[in-house]
């Protein structure tokens, strides 16, 4: 039997959610703000750095 690696494509386990997180994130904001799917699936797409740009831009 094969051991389950803890690491796969080179990406480790933690941030495989940390990226969802981020993109949950963008999407909700973007969607509070503009109300759009269309944007809120770009924001979504560029997660945390569109997440930074709010922050600093708020």
């Amino acid at each position: 039997m094969k051991e389950r690696s803890e690491k796969r494509h080179n990406i480790p386990v933690g941030s495989k959610s940390v990226i969802t997180f981020g993109s949950a994130l963008a999407i909700t904001i973007s969607w509070s703000i503009h109300k759009s799917v269309l944007w809120a699936i770009i924001h979504g797409f560029f997660s945390w750095f569109y997440v930074i740009y709010y922050v600093f831009n708020r």
